[in-house]
């Protein structure tokens, strides 16, 4: 894929796809904390260099070892590598996120969403704030008297940001196709749907199946869209012997990778990995990594 223009530089919409920051993050960066300069056109428009694409990968280590984006351009200028333990600025998030859905209060919600999709990458904002506050959720339901009612607020409105993103994303990336789907008897999809939002970030375009997918049709779906790779995830081990019987024949019958995810490729990698297909894992970066490596721009 080439990006650079012929003059050298690159397209806001080209560094979005090289680095996975979407083009109103990059601008929040430039505006508010002055992290990047670029340059400009005649018309406006904005071209990085290459200096900008190193700057803002340095930016990503950064947030990776937890400093706030507030503090970014201090750590840039001192080269300071210093760590916060817990930043307060996630602890605070969540807690406004907590409040929310305390008050089944979806306005709360989105603001603290849309605040924080703003300023950081949608991996960072996943790994730092939704999937500890998933969490907390589902150590809450037993202890509190609306605990369900209260995850099933929160689910619901995440089910519909990243819905909302799946459709306008679709219409711009231009990366390969991926079909994304839950195992056999999986109702819980909602891992794979921050799993595709990552791979949206990455220019990747989503085929999304949702929940309980029957094996057997997947094949005729990537022959269709001519896909080039499928995401599986489940949270439970696999039950049925049919199912990796379906799953060695699916990895015969097509020529691009199978990846599986979740809680089942953690506890269930060696049968898995020996029907053909590939056990990511359960982690969310560490598997999106493992997926890009199979999944490539190359094909």
């Amino acid at each position: 894929m080439k990006n650079k223009q012929e003059n050298g530089l690159y397209s806001i919409g080209a560094i979005s796809s090289m680095t996975g920051v979407n083009a109103v993050t990059l601008r929040a960066w430039e505006r508010r904390y002055g992290l990047i300069q670029p340059q400009r056109t005649e018309t406006g428009h904005r071209l990085y260099s290459d200096k900008d694409l190193e700057a803002i990968q340095e930016v990503l280590s950064l947030l990776d070892q937890g400093i706030s984006i507030s503090r970014i351009k201090n750590a840039l200028e001192t080269t300071s590598d210093s760590k916060e333990a817990r930043p307060s600025h996630w602890v605070t998030y969540s807690k406004d996120l907590q409040t929310g859905v305390n008050n089944f209060d979806e306005q709360v919600l989105n603001q603290v969403y849309n605040e924080a999709m703003s300023l950081y990458p949608v991996d960072v904002v996943t790994r730092e704030l939704i999937i500890p506050f998933m969490k907390k959720l589902g150590q809450r339901w037993e202890k509190v008297s609306t605990g369900i009612a209260e995850e099933h607020f929160f689910t619901s409105f995440m089910r519909n940001k990243l819905g909302a993103r799946f459709h306008h994303r679709n219409q711009q990336n231009s990366g390969p196709q991926i079909i994304a789907a839950c195992l056999p008897g999986e109702t819980h999809e909602f891992g794979l749907l921050l799993l595709s939002l990552a791979l949206h970030a990455r220019n990747y375009r989503i085929i999304m199946l949702g929940a309980d997918m029957p094996i057997e049709q997947l094949s005729e779906v990537r022959y269709r869209t001519i896909a080039s790779g499928l995401v599986l995830s489940g949270a439970t081990k696999i039950k049925e012997e049919k199912t990796f019987q379906q799953l060695t024949e699916l990895v015969n019958e097509i020529d691009v990778p199978v990846c599986i995810g979740g809680v089942v490729s953690d506890e269930m990698k060696n049968e898995i990995n020996a029907t053909g297909a590939h056990a990511v894992g359960s982690e969310l970066i560490e598997g999106l990594n493992k997926i890009t490596q199979l999944i490539d721009f190359e094909e």
